[in-house]
């Protein structure tokens, strides 16, 4: 073997640098290696861990987002939701302001059908063996194949849906216990007397009615009624510094007619609630029959990073689930 390495220099030189170089990458003493580099990566494998990475780089994202607004005007009054086709052309829609980079911790899949309907989310495995597992679902209009396939792949999750346009769950759905319905719509205020149509209620109202003290994951798609909603729901929990009671929010965003100055407040309202984008989708469906209109709907997916929920908390054993909100 000695005459081999004799005969041929160059072999032992790249064995030994192909060597020292995976000592290095792989060595827990070196000091060049940042918190944010693969090797990091690679070992920071506790849920607290990930979560802290992500809101490392979502950081990064929202001070991006100022460097944005300052390159193409000098406050947010005079951004412009979707730039026209004119000259000078800025290279940037609404959607370029608010990345969904917070990275899921858990699993990220879509569940439900392709195209119309379906949901991306975060971490459903978690909630397959779940006690007291709740999904609310605002505006369905009987496309329900998220919920059905939640109902299916869970042993304990109650589905509650709401939708004052409809009559029932899709099709998908039938006669399943742990699903409830209601002709009922979500809204930033109560107005369900017997007189009203359609009858509305607040989220706080139906957690009193349903006796819930939590929602796992809340799906909303309520035809822009949302910013108002949201804010009605959110604010209370900012000014008490309270949690918000669910753990991931699903949203169907309708910027219709609305200014940046207007949007990015309400978005950063969220943002201080604890409500992290780990996804969107441009909803092209709709572009698609609204040619030469605004790509002004986008579904997004939020992970709630405070309080004590079960997509941030690992539970304190197997039947530990009632620990974890």
């Amino acid at each position: 073997m000695p005459v081999v390495w004799q005969r041929h220099p160059r072999y032992f030189l790249l064995v030994a640098l192909v060597l020292t170089t995976t000592f290095f990458l792989l060595s827990p003493y070196q000091s060049p290696l940042s918190t944010d580099s693969y090797a990091a990566y690679i070992r920071d494998g506790t849920l607290p861990a990930r979560l802290e990475r992500a809101e490392r780089v979502y950081q990064k994202v929202i001070a991006g987002r100022k460097d944005l607004i300052q390159r193409y005007a000098t406050n947010s009054r005079d951004i412009v939701m979707f730039p026209p086709d004119k000259d000078p052309w800025p290279a940037y829609t609404v959607w370029s302001f608010f990345p969904p980079s917070f990275d899921c911790p858990h699993e990220l899949e879509r569940i439900g059908a392709l195209g119309d309907g379906g949901k991306w989310a975060c971490g459903m495995s978690r909630l397959e063996h779940k006690p007291d597992c709740i999904i609310y679902t605002f505006g369905m209009n009987y496309e329900t194949t998220f919920e059905a396939e939640l109902l299916e792949r869970t042993r304990h999750c109650q589905v509650w849906g709401y939708d004052y346009r409809s009559n029932s769950f899709g099709s998908h759905i039938k006669n399943n216990y742990r699903a409830h319905f209601f002709s009922w719509g979500l809204a930033n205020f109560d107005s369900h007397e017997s007189h009203n149509n359609p009858k509305l209620y607040t989220l706080k109202t139906l957690l009193e009615i349903n006796k819930h003290d939590h929602i796992d994951v809340l799906k909303i798609d309520i035809e822009g009624w949302e910013f108002d909603t949201l804010s009605q729901i959110i604010q209370p929990y900012i000014s008490s510094g309270e949690p918000l009671p669910f753990g991931q929010l699903i949203v169907e965003i309708h910027a219709w007619d609305k200014k940046f100055e207007d949007f990015l407040p309400w978005w950063e309202m969220l943002e201080q609630a604890g409500l992290r984008p780990f996804m969107n989708e441009i909803n092209l469906v709709y572009q698609n029959y609204n040619r030469g209109k605004d790509t002004d709907l986008a579904e997004y997916s939020f992970i709630n990073i405070k309080g004590n929920n079960i997509f941030i908390s690992d539970p304190q054993g197997a039947l530990g689930y009632s620990d974890v909100r």
